[in-house]
This record gives structure tokens, C-alpha cells and sequence, in this order.
């Protein structure tokens, strides 16, 4: 048995952290396979193995801070690292010569022809497979981690699972308004970890059996495109070469590092260790207040933590409207979330107290953070690390973030697509599922575009937001005659039930045809509500479709007609400004 240990960190790092896995205890590693994922502030490397053995235990965990000399893993078997063989160390051998250990790890070999292969099980990757297999066509799909990708794993869902028990948390608190007392109310943090990683096991779980039922050739390992018609991939002693008609690129994205001076501080988590969270911080900073880091104060702060957020540009959520961004705002400052934007952080120091001190400039002048915890949700870069894209000739985007594709989801090589995140174009789990779609369609000969005018999207804080189509911004800079109609959920009987009148629904609509362009909704239950406003814009209906349309009572959906009626000389039936 040898330790195998960290030789090399990128740049001149001192330290980084452990972000991927690629193998566990008892399995068979060979020389050159991916073993570990580092990431630091001077780069991600990954760590390849240089010998061939038994893993008899890894000695680290994902999120852990490690430093070149730190053993990595315990390996058992024949000894056939580079520099033992030069020291003349022979193979291990049976009294009859036989070498078990070489003839175990002799890879196995097979090749499979298909109509298409996928890289990547994510939202985009497995809705495409089992669209293709469903199709007719025989369908191999290969993923490094995860069936599900970031989004079931470590996004979409178990963010909501945080979203949820965060809020039933409050409820608790608060249960005094509705009449109810609950004593010595606390969180458990651990527990709800655990509730979260039940539901992604279970989501997981129903994926595995629709790829297993619509017979996916499924393949556990990285995939590497050799040229427009062949894929590798190795599993284990496990080599397999697909042949294949078509190849879609669904790789995903990750968390973007930011180079910051002691951004390698054992304090500082992406969102994907939040998530994994062991005790609950009593102080937290979120650096950027985009989508990501706006849901995740919202959590922290319902579960009664002091969350501060700092964000670079003028406003937290930039991209909406600013009523929206206005309301949301003040929404924070009333729930405790300190903000401070138009702030640009400078470096991150430890205190010999365990705690970091986020520094950060605004109005020309430097302030000072105290945190346990500090989050970086600063945004999400396209995944095509190891794609050798540039070798097989495949074109990025303008900026180089991002496989450039056309509106049929085809690269510049005619039988290669790409989807989602990868692609930079819009980074949702329902565009890359949709895509994905889109792509398959093509492939089946159909002339298919993806469209990108009416895409919900949905933004969980606490209250949620949800927004779809042109935005009242956008239609002024394209200095379109619009009119805006507004209703306040306090105005709204259902929510006040709920408790819940912070917010409001506005639609926008072409002043001259009526047609709805866009809508936004901030308030309860605004993620579901939105879809009928898309489909409102999907379908170019006019105010008058959705004034003539009985909604029921009593709903938050009635705040969606009472908007509509805003919109019109008539105006809301049950609000009067």
C-alpha cells in the first residue's frame, strides 16, 4: 500500500480546495484517469492518477482545503508508479507466474455504434436522451458525475428544499399572527441537509429508471470526443469507444472564482458547499447579488442568520425592472439583510478566531466584514474545460464564454450540437431542457428554431419573483408605446390569508394592439403564477383575453386579471390609487 499525495497546485497556489471525486474506496483506478478536481484562486487543475491500483480509501472530502505533501488517497495492489518501476520494483506474482492484479485491471474493451451520443446527464442532457430514445433512436448518453447535474444535484432543487424549510421556519416564528404559539423553535441544520439529499436521491432515483425504461445506453466516466463520429469513455477497466451519427455537448456550467486575494480562506464556500452545510453560521456574507446569492440570503436570513450582501453594481437583480429590484430591495432591509451595493470587495483575510473579514471599497472609501461564512455567487461559466473544442474545430462564442450554436442548437461541425449552459446563452434548466428538444428535433430532419422571446423566469426569494417576455425596461430603451398595469397584492384577499400582501403583479402590453409583450409578478406564489402571462405572450392574447377569462376565487390569480384590468382606461375593479 502507498499513499498517493498532492504534487502540484495551479500557478503558485498554496492551497485549494477539493471540488470533485472521480473515484471511491474498493474501486480500480488506472494510470491517467481524472482522481481529483482542486480548485484554487489561481485556477482549477484536475489530478490525474500515474499508477494503477486498488483504492483502498480516499482521505478527503469534497470541500476540503488541502496543500501540496497532503495524502489524497490510500492505494493497495501492484506497485506501478512511474518512479517505483524505475527503482526496478517487479510485479506481483502468483507461485504459477500468473499476475491477478495486472490481468484484473487489463482494461475491457467494446465498442457501440448509436444515433446519437450526449456528454452530460443534466436538465438538458437527459431530457434529450430519453427525447431521442422515444423518438426511435438508439441513444448513448455519458455523464462524469451525477445523473441530474448541477441542477437536480446541487442547483434547481436543493436550493428549493433550503427555500422551503427556511420558510416553514419563519412560519413558525411567526405563527403568533395567525393565532398559533410554538415554543423553543430551532433549525437543524443537519436535518435539513438531510431532507434535501432525500429528495435529490429520490429525483435521481425516477431519472435512472426512465433512462434504464426507454433502454439509454448509459456510460459513467468522462467523455471525450475523439472526432465528429467517435466518443471515448472509461469506467473503472471499463473502455468504451461509441460510434456515433450525431453528438450533443450538454456539459453544463460551474461556480465562477473570482481572483481574490484569499479567496482560498477555508470560509469562503461556493453555493454547491452551502449546500452541504455542517453547522449553521451566525454570520454570513454574500458576494453578488444576482439570482443565486439573493435566494441564498433570503434562506440564511429566515433561518436567523445575520446575512449581509454585497454587490458590485448599483442594484441587487440589475437585470429587472426597477420597481422590482426597488421592492425586493426594500423587502431585505425589513426582513434585516444588509446591502450594500455599487461595492467592490478587495481582498479576504482570516481572524485567528476562525472567522474571515470580507474587505471591500464603496464611495471611495474601505470597509470591514466579521463573517463565518462567506458566499461567492458572483455567477456560472460554461463547462467546456476538456472538450478540445479548439482541436476539433468547434467555434465559441463572440467572447469565448460559451460553444457557439446556431438557432437549430448545431455548432459550426453539422452533426455536433450544443445545449444549455454550455452555450452562455441563457443559463435555466428549462431552456437547456427545451433546447435539448430542439436539438433531437433537428436531428430527426425536422426544421425546428429555438426562441428565446418568452421564457419564464423564476427567482426564489422570499417573496418569490417571477418575470416573462419584454421587460417594461427593454421596451423603452426599443422606444416602444407601451402601457403598464399594475395591482398590489395587498389589495388581494388570498394573500392577505397567507400573510403574505408584500409584492404586486405588473403587465405590460403594445398600447396601440393590447397585446401582452411581457409580464413581471412579485409577491405568493409569483414562480407559478407567471405561466399564464406566458402563455398570454406565447400566444400574442390581447388584456381583453385574460379580462374575459373567470379566475377563481379566492386566488393570488385574481391579482393576474385585476393587473390586466389595471392596464385599460377601466382600470382595477378592486384598487384605487
Amino acid at each position: 500500500m502507498f499513499d498517493f499525495k498532492l504534487e502540484k497546485l495551479s500557478g503558485h497556489a498554496n492551497s485549494g480546495k477539493v471540488g470533485k471525486i472521480y473515484k471511491g474506496a474498493d474501486e480500480l483506478i488506472n494510470s491517467g484517469e481524472d482522481f481529483f478536481d482542486i480548485e484554487s484562486n489561481k485556477g482549477n487543475i484536475t489530478v490525474c492518477a500515474d499508477f494503477s491500483g486498488i483504492i483502498k480509501s480516499i482521505e478527503v472530502k469534497v470541500g476540503d482545503t488541502v496543500k501540496k505533501g497532503d495524502t489524497l488517497a490510500k492505494i493497495e495492489g501492484e506497485q506501478v508508479k512511474k518512479e517505483r518501476k524505475q527503482e526496478g520494483i517487479q510485479e506481483t506474482k502468483n507461485s504459477a507466474g500468473f499476475n491477478y492484479l495486472g490481468n484484473l485491471m487489463k482494461p475491457k474493451k467494446e465498442e457501440v455504434d448509436v444515433d446519437i451520443t450526449i456528454i452530460g446527464a443534466g436538465p438538458g442532457g437527459y431530457v434529450a436522451a430519453i427525447q431521442a430514445a422515444k423518438s426511435g433512436l438508439k441513444v448513448a448518453l455519458v455523464e462524469k458525475e451525477i445523473i441530474g447535474g448541477t441542477c437536480l444535484n446541487w442547483g434547481c432543487i436543493p436550493t428549493k428544499a433550503f427555500v422551503r424549510s427556511s420558510v416553514v421556519f419563519k412560519d413558525l416564528k411567526d405563527s403568533e399572527n395567525f393565532g398559533l404559539f410554538a415554543e423553543n423553535v430551532s433549525v437543524e441544520i443537519n436535518k435539513v441537509v438531510n431532507r434535501k439529499n432525500a429528495i435529490v436521491k429520490q429525483l435521481v432515483g425516477g431519472i435512472e429508471y426512465l433512462i434504464e425504461k426507454n433502454n439509454i445506453l448509459l456510460y459513467k466516466g468522462n467523455g471525450k470526443i475523439l472526432d465528429n463520429n467517435t466518443i471515448f469513455t472509461k469506467q473503472g477497466n471499463k473502455e468504451t469507444t461509441i460510434h456515433t451519427k450525431n453528438i450533443i455537448i450538454a456539459t453544463g456550467s460551474e461556480s465562477t472564482l473570482i481572483p481574490l486575494k484569499g479567496v482560498d480562506s477555508p470560509n469562503v464556500l461556493t453555493s454547491k458547499d452551502l449546500l452541504d452545510i455542517k453547522s449553521m453560521p451566525q454570520k454570513l456574507v454574500v458576494v453578488g447579488g444576482g439570482v443565486i446569492g439573493m435566494e441564498f440570503a433570503f434562506v440564511f436570513r429566515n433561518f436567523g442568520v445575520d446575512v449581509t450582501v454585497v454587490e458590485y453594481v448599483d442594484n441587487i437583480l440589475a437585470t429587472l425592472d426597477d420597481d422590482i429590484s426597488s421592492e425586493i430591495t426594500a423587502i431585505a432591509k425589513e426582513k434585516g439583510i444588509k446591502v450594500y451595493t455599487s461595492s467592490k470587495v478587495e481582498e479576504i483575510l482570516d481572524t485567528e478566531e476562525k472567522q474571515s473579514v470580507l474587505v471591500f471599497s464603496k464611495d471611495d472609501k474601505k470597509h470591514y466584514l466579521t463573517a463565518d461564512k462567506i458566499l461567492l455567487a458572483v455567477g456560472r461559466q460554461p463547462n467546456i474545460e476538456g472538450l478540445d473544442v479548439k482541436e476539433l474545430g468547434i467555434k465559441l462564442n463572440d467572447r469565448g464564454r460559451g460553444i457557439k450554436v446556431n438557432e437549430k442548437m448545431q455548432t459550426n461541425i453539422p452533426n455536433i450540437y450544443a445545449i444549455g449552459d454550455v452555450t452562455n446563452i441563457i443559463q435555466l434548466a428549462h431552456v437547456a431542457s427545451h433546447q435539448g428538444i430542439v436539438a433531437v428535433e433537428n436531428i430527426l430532419g425536422k426544421d425546428v428554431k429555438m426562441e428565446y422571446d418568452v421564457i419564464p423566469s423564476a427567482i426564489f426569494t422570499d417573496p418569490e419573483i417571477a418575470v416573462v417576455g419584454m421587460s417594461e425596461k427593454d421596451a423603452k430603451k426599443q422606444k416602444l408605446e407601451i402601457v403598464v398595469g399594475k395591482f398590489p397584492f395587498a389589495a388581494n384577499g388570498k394573500a392577505l390569508t397567507l400573510g403574505e400582501a408584500r409584492g404586486f403583479v405588473k403587465i405590460i402590453k403594445d398600447k396601440t394592439s393590447d397585446k401582452i409583450l411581457g409580464a413581471a409578478i412579485i409577491g405568493p406564489h409569483s414562480t407559478d403564477l407567471i405561466h399564464e402571462l406566458a402563455l398570454a405572450v406565447k400566444n400574442e392574447l390581447k388584456d381583453i383575453d385574460i379580462i374575459k377569462t373567470i379566475h377563481a376565487h379566492p386566488t393570488t390569480s385574481e391579482a393576474v386579471h385585476e393587473a390586466a384590468l389595471a392596464s385599460t382606461s377601466f382600470g382595477a375593479l378592486h384598487f384605487a390609487e
